[in-house]
């Protein structure tokens, strides 16, 4: 037995389950809460699990940073858990949280135990307090004296930094501004009052439906998420259900019928058809079509699925492939009432294409004598990686780096001129992928430096000579780059081997790695779940950390509406910037003299870009918005506002047309007041894909850029020279 196996099996025979007053405690809160609460209690899996997590987080061998569970943490830990309970502070009154203070510097001892009857306590009366909430909405949509809106009030709905309710009547004046606000939503869409009446009911029904369906799993995992998550923003815990999506995830396979779900009210039904799977292959069913019962095999008997959790659901519709599933369907041109369908359909692993990086050429056109550019445009969604197939070596499994190269080859047969890779969102993935894609535009060596817990540092990088791409490079990364797409960039920028484009990424800088909790009992099924747990912190060849900084673009301009609302910088537990020494590395290029130029190109530019102007526009509008904690209750004072953005969006389509710009497919879209299952799920899975097709013009300014690069380079030899002194050697701007 290893030293590690030694410590985690202690862990869970010298910590037994100890009857003390935390149930007694527990029990009194759930008998406050009312009736209908739901006493979850911990199973012997679930204390286990959590003496396992305990033993992992507290641990210097396996946490890069790790901290004693101590009074200090258990005062985060239920600060935490009452955020991801009550974050809005629209459920919890102040009577509440002094039952709850009892147990603020003691949840260390109960989770250290694994009693954790203080977190199920807290959420039965969580689940009291939906309820009651519910109930009193439900009820004053009755009421047809609440619904004038000819008054100055105003609804409040930033309550993050207000006080808890001090009891319920200060809770009803706060639900019945909610109400009245999704009232005049639906009002301004167009809806008659039975409309609205009926559409809120059902929306305030499902919510309670909704908690209602969580079960003690769910709450166990939330619960260890506030301990993880007091670690550092970027630790998590995992039921084997959570643990088996997020390997789905990343892997973009499945073994299933091809089918995106989508929970309406209390029916599952298929929102999109995944291209060659079974259920596309099959051609028997449709976007919009409801299931309402699924059997396993040939003769299993069918269950019926109406009002179930969708992810059991799914759960029960993924499978084996070559195993067979039926379904009764009601296809979505019928009544629920309707008899269903029965389709039967062999399982097969499918692909995710949508989530896969794609390519597109985008041209500049020809300016001050020089030709037209042909730019190559590669969007890469996510890091992923197969790490089963690639374990077994499989010649299919998904890889953004063999995605990568594959689309590299094809651009280069339509001989562009230059490509820019797309990492605008795209929070990461798996290390080796970032660093096996940097070895696409880099002759071999070190990508990222990766300090352990102890200190260590390994450095990682490029061990195979060639280059998939030797011209002009660029990488476009916005706010909502993260973690790998870190390291490509802030790679690709120490090398000097492209321009990276847009704004300053999120500033992610550590590593995290899966820990299976099942594989010290050596269970057979998935009992325990697995840890997301932070190992390392990864740092540039130059020696920085892209922690809480990110990466500094060479050419800057706002990539996301809302960049100052998230981040690394946004957490208060964020491990702080920090550099250590760098290593030797090729200096492909030095943009350093170019940078002035492009940049006078950029500014002149987009001073006559009618589209980056507007882009530029509704960024400071939605920022200026932001700062906005209230919304007014006066239906005057709303539609003049909408009626504003309509005029603003109709001129704007109407210059497009005069300047011969392509349409915006969504200029006409208004506010429907509806919550995503409240629509029709076709129309409303239409105008997703409708959404792809809107003009972009952060990305045709960032190939204009790099053609800008090209062209000057091209022109003025002394400036090449500069900026790409090893010009003869690989990775040069050149084909």
């Amino acid at each position: 037995m290893t030293s590690k196996t030694s410590l985690f099996c202690a862990l869970l025979l010298t910590l037994p389950l100890a009857h003390s007053a935390w149930a007694d405690d527990a029990a009194q809160t759930v008998a406050k809460a009312g009736p209908a609460a739901t006493a979850f209690s911990a199973t012997q899996d679930q204390a286990n699990a959590a003496k396992l997590v305990y033993g992992l987080l507290s641990d210097s061998r396996y946490a890069y940073r790790p901290k004693p569970l101590d009074d200090a943490l258990s005062a985060d830990m239920y600060k935490r858990y009452l955020e991801s309970l009550d974050g809005g502070k629209q459920f919890f009154t102040a009577a509440d949280i002094a039952r709850f203070d009892r147990w603020k510097l003691r949840l260390d001892d109960a989770l250290k135990s694994g009693e954790l009857d203080p977190a199920y306590a807290m959420f039965a009366t969580y689940r009291q307090r939906v309820d009651e909430r519910v109930a009193f909405a439900r009820e004053l949509l009755k009421d047809d004296g609440a619904f004038d809106f000819s008054g100055d009030d105003r609804y409040e709905y930033d309550r993050e930094d207000a006080p808890w309710a001090a009891d319920s009547a200060e809770l009803d004046t706060l639900w019945r501004q909610s109400v009245r606000n999704d009232w005049l939503r639906l009002r301004m869409a167009g809806k008659q009052p039975e409309d609205i009446r009926k559409t809120l009911d059902r929306r305030y029904e499902n919510l309670a439906k909704g908690i209602a369906e969580l079960k003690g799993e769910d709450v166990f995992q939330t619960f260890l998420n506030s301990y993880a998550n007091a670690i550092d923003p970027h630790t998590d815990y995992l039921t084997p259900r959570s643990a088996d999506n997020f390997n789905l995830s990343m892997s973009l396979s499945l073994e299933g019928i091809g089918a995106v779900l989508q929970k309406q009210d209390d029916v599952v039904a298929i929102r999109e058809i995944v291209a060659g799977g079974p259920a596309g292959k099959s051609g028997l069913l449709n976007p919009g079509d409801r299931i309402v019962a699924v059997g396993q095999g040939t003769s299993g008997a069918m269950e019926d699925v109406v009002g179930w959790r969708i992810d059991d659901v799914v759960a029960k519709i993924r499978g084996k492939k070559g195993s067979k599933v039926r379904l009764d369907v009601i296809p979505v041109e019928m009544g629920l009432d309707s008899p269903p369908s029965r389709v039967v359909l062999v399982r097969d692993r499918v692909r995710l294409e949508d989530q896969a990086a794609k390519s597109k050429v985008i041209t500049i056109p020809a300016t001050d004598g020089a030709p037209v550019q042909r730019i190559g445009v590669i969007e890469l969604p996510g890091f992923y990686q197969d790490f089963e197939g690639r374990r077994r070596n499989a010649d299919d499994y998904a890889s953004a780096t063999r995605d990568v190269a594959r689309l590299l080859t094809e651009l280069r047969g339509k001989n562009v001129d230059g490509v820019v890779l797309d990492l605008r969102n795209n929070g990461g993935g798996s290390l080796n992928e970032a660093i096996e894609l940097t070895g696409l535009f880099i002759d071999r060596g070190p990508v990222v430096q990766v300090r352990e817990s102890g200190g260590r540092v390994v450095v990682n990088g490029d061990e195979d000579s060639g280059i998939a791409w030797e011209g002009p490079f660029a990488v476009l990364i916005n706010r909502g780059s993260a973690s790998a797409s870190e390291i490509f960039a802030g790679a690709i920028q120490d090398y000097g081997r492209g321009l990276v484009i847009g704004e300053t990424t999120f500033g992610k800088g550590t590593v995290q790695n899966l820990i299976d909790l099942d594989r010290w009992p050596a269970n057979e099924a998935p009992r325990f779940g697995q840890v997301k747990l932070t190992i390392a912190q990864f740092f540039r060849v130059s020696g920085g950390s892209t922690q809480n900084k990110g990466v500094v673009p060479d050419i800057a301009f706002p990539a996301s509406v809302d960049a100052s609302e998230f981040g690394e910088s946004t957490y208060d537990n964020a491990l702080p910037w920090t550099k250590i020494s760098a290593v030797p590395h090729v200096r492909y290029g030095n943009f350093e003299p170019l940078l002035p130029k492009l940049q006078t190109l950029h500014t002149a530019r987009i001073a006559g870009d009618r589209e980056f102007q507007w882009w530029s526009e509704d960024v400071a509008q939605y920022r200026a918005e932001s700062e906005k904690t209230s919304v007014s209750l006066n239906e005057g004072v709303r539609r003049a506002e909408r009626d504003r953005e309509q005029a603003k969006r109709k001129a704007r389509q109407e210059e497009r047309k005069a300047l011969g710009l392509a349409l915006d497919p969504l200029a006409d879209v208004t506010d429907d007041g509806l919550a995503a299952s409240e629509r029709d799920i076709v129309k409303d899975a239409e105008r997703e894909k409708l959404a792809e097709d809107r003009p972009d013009p952060l990305l045709r300014e960032s190939a204009a850029i790099l053609a800008d690069a090209v062209r000057l380079l091209d022109r003025d030899k002394q400036l090449s020279a500069q900026v790409l002194p090893t010009a003869n050697q690989p990775g040069h701007w050149a084909d």
